[in-house]
């Protein structure tokens, strides 16, 4: 349910700063989108730490990411989950050539492996460890958590027929990684006629992190030109914060 001070108010509002220019969010058709912050992506001992991988600015989004939530839910503003996971089986990987699955298996989806907290997992599979959400980023009861199969979210998923029901309009996106399923689901999501805005300090992206434009940055760069705005947490956060104080001294 919406708090009070939403409910009250006709077509709450806010403005943000964003590039390549400033948006107005009707919140009443906004949502938050967590894409793919689970424990194979962001945590010790998930898959591409074992793959040797840099998470370091994944993990460094995740503070922000867990500050724009609380916001958000304190303004009613819906939470929706994806999560990148196969099923057991890995039926839903592809065939036996496909990219999907070939690229997949390499990273080693499906094998069996110890998780931290002593329970027998497995890679990218549903319903484990692997896959979920990292505990800082837990969902709440009254979120919406999607299993998706490939990179972006939209992929035979229920994604855009819950979104329609709940009349949202504009997605604000964080999440990993930026230039692969991150900006898949974005491209997606602008083909069906939503407002994207990303937060940048929301999400990160290990490849091509040490170059002179990182793939994050060039992700955004082609984002904010092409596909949506890009804005940051504190921009959100305290655009958030003054409508509240304004409606609590109205």
């Amino acid at each position: 349910m919406r708090p009070h001070f939403l409910s009250s108010v006709q077509n709450p509002t806010i403005t943000l700063d964003a590039q390549p220019a400033p948006i107005r969010l009707e919140l009443a058709k906004s949502a938050v989108l967590v894409v793919d912050m689970q424990n194979d992506f962001a945590a010790r001992s998930g898959m591409l730490d074992r793959l040797g991988v840099d998470i370091s600015m994944i993990q460094r989004s995740v503070g922000p990411t867990a500050n724009v939530l609380a916001a958000a839910r304190q303004a009613g503003i819906p939470v929706v989950y994806l999560k990148m996971s196969f099923c057991p089986d890995l039926s839903d990987l592809g065939a036996v050539d496909s990219p999907n699955r070939v690229r997949h298996l390499w990273a080693g989806v499906g094998e069996s492996m110890r998780a931290p907290d002593g329970t027998q997992s497995r890679i990218l599979i549903r319903d484990t460890w692997n896959t979920a959400i990292l505990p800082e980023l837990e969902p709440q009861v009254t979120d919406v958590v999607i299993y998706k199969h490939r990179y972006s979210g939209f992929y035979e998923t229920a994604l855009d027929a819950i979104l329609q029901r709940m009349g949202v309009k504009t997605l604000i996106v964080t999440g990993c990684t930026t230039s692969v399923c991150v900006e898949s689901t974005v491209r997606d999501a602008m083909f069906r006629d939503y407002h994207c805005v990303l937060l940048a300090d929301c999400m990160g992206e290990p490849i091509g992190d040490g170059l002179p434009r990182s793939n994050h940055e060039a992700s955004l760069l082609v984002i904010q030109r092409q596909f949506g705005w890009v804005s940051d947490s504190a921009e959100l956060i305290n655009a958030l914060g003054q409508l509240i104080a304004e409606v609590a001294v109205a």
